[in-house]
């Protein structure tokens, strides 16, 4: 019978296979998800590296980012500690996160997470109680340049049994255990609980419901993309579906340079075609302001 750590080299097996990345760097934190990764795809990807990203966030990181590049070394894989500043707004969680994608980013080839099927279900979850629209329920992908996620169909219990399969000791972040965070609290309250009420198998249903809305996600995509009229014209806009619109208005927006945008950001703007009644301006993130004007939409730099 096939074991977790059979499970995980499958699962890193098959994305290698699928993507056949120029090169491969694996994200490592020290936890069980990241250096059960690490140990297969070592394996599986001779010349592949590991970056261990130091938070500086709790006494002792350094010695913990150390830790981890050694046993990545022993692994046979390259391996190099890289200390970020973690600033800036909303909260300690997406500063964190802003951070270490940063430090990652220049990487070339894959950079592979050790996301894994629990992660997934409370990124869905994340989304649907924040109310954050399509993009935010459909989750992370499994490859999404320069991130590849080769656990998404692997359960967290998997990669703590690998790493005792290979005889590793994971380190175990304190945060995870905090109920300050709100992922902390969904996975030790809201998940169990919804296991129990459901019968078995939530973690995994909500997994296939991103990849359901993934898939919607980019036919609609595709719609918007070859939208063959003018996106600023409110009388082309506003024969468009309102979800195909608000895609056609999200690419609109993007070229224009504004960041960041959320559901409602999109539906805020929607309303200058679709439920329009001569409302001023919409703020959006990136000191923009997108306006209607004389059957026109216009997005604009803040004046100072």
């Amino acid at each position: 019978m096939n074991g977790p750590l059979s499970e995980v080299r499958t699962a890193v097996k098959r994305f290698l296979a699928e993507h056949r990345p120029e090169h491969v760097t694996v994200a490592v934190s020290g936890g069980a998800d990241s250096l059960a990764l690490a140990a297969v795809t070592a394996g599986l990807a001779p010349g592949a590296d590991a970056v261990v990203v130091d938070h500086g966030l709790q006494e002792g990181s350094a010695e913990v980012a150390a830790t981890a590049a050694g046993t990545c070394r022993a692994l046979g894989l390259r391996a190099e500690v890289r200390r970020v500043v973690v600033d800036g707004p909303g909260g300690p969680e997406a500063a964190a996160r802003r951070a270490r994608y940063a430090a990652l980013r220049p990487e070339r080839g894959l950079v592979l997470l050790g996301h894994t099927l629990d992660d997934q279900a409370e990124t869905v979850l994340l989304g649907l109680g924040r109310g954050s629209g399509p993009r935010s329920i459909a989750g992370m992908r499994p490859h999404d340049p320069p991130w590849g996620r080769p656990l998404l169909a692997v359960p967290r219990s998997a990669t703590s049994a690998a790493c005792a399969e290979l005889g590793l000791e994971p380190w175990v972040d304190p945060h995870n255990s905090d109920p300050a965070y709100t992922r902390v609290r969904l996975r030790h309250e809201v998940l169990p609980l919804l296991e129990d009420v459901l019968q078995r198998g939530v973690a995994a249903s909500l997994a296939r419901t991103a990849a359901q809305l993934r898939e919607d996600c980019d036919a609609l995509d595709a719609l918007a993309e070859g939208f063959a009229g003018d996106r600023q014209a409110v009388g082309d806009l506003g024969r468009l579906p309102s979800a195909l619109r608000r895609r056609v208005l999200r690419l609109w927006l993007l070229d224009a340079g504004v960041p960041e945008l959320s559901d409602s950001h999109l539906r805020r703007v929607d309303a200058l075609v679709g439920d329009y009644h001569g409302q001023g301006g919409v703020w959006l993130p990136g000191g923009f302001v997108a306006r209607r004007l004389h059957g026109r939409l216009r997005v604009e730099p803040v004046q100072s």
